[in-house]
């Protein structure tokens, strides 16, 4: 077979507004500690504070950083159970899934709510008091819901945060 004599084209460059190497440690670091204080944040990064104060601030304004959260214990707020549940519309119309989409995350226990691709169409992450509660928010939430023509349940043993 005959190589591919095609010459490449232009390296690619930077999009506008494309993170720097100092842009993505400042991302690293507040990933890692959400509370890191400026002045720790510069001095890790090799930068003046009141750039490092606004290289953070650009970096919220763009979306970049979509907000600061704590990692808190559930068992601590007496929900010690957690389960991922797959769930499938049973209807594909726009106007179902921006419904269920718009009113699953405010249910009681939804932690998260992520729109996936293949078999199921949801994975809601919960966490509940009991295997009870659990069976109650399936029955009363998920299986009452017309739009919902399948949910299935994973019970969670071990969470843990990727870096």
């Amino acid at each position: 077979m005959p190589k591919d004599r095609r010459t490449p084209g232009p390296a690619p460059r930077a999009l506008p507004g494309a993170l720097d190497d100092v842009d993505l440690e400042l991302v690293r670091l507040l990933t890692a500690d959400g509370r890191m204080p400026n002045n720790a944040l510069a001095e890790a990064t090799g930068i003046a504070p009141s750039t490092c104060l606004a290289r953070v601030r650009a970096l919220r304004d763009r979306g970049v950083i979509r907000g600061f959260h704590a990692d808190v214990d559930l068992a601590a707020l007496g929900r010690p159970l957690q389960a991922m549940i797959a769930v499938r519309l049973g209807v594909h119309s726009r106007d179902e899934a921006e419904r269920f989409r718009a009113q699953a995350p405010s249910l009681p226990g939804v932690l998260a709510l992520f729109h996936v691709s293949g078999a199921n169409d949801y994975l809601l992450h919960v966490a509940a008091e009991s295997p009870d509660a659990l069976r109650d928010f399936v029955l009363d939430h998920l299986t009452a819901d017309p739009a919902v023509s399948h949910a299935e349940t994973s019970l969670i043993f071990e969470h843990l945060r990727g870096s």
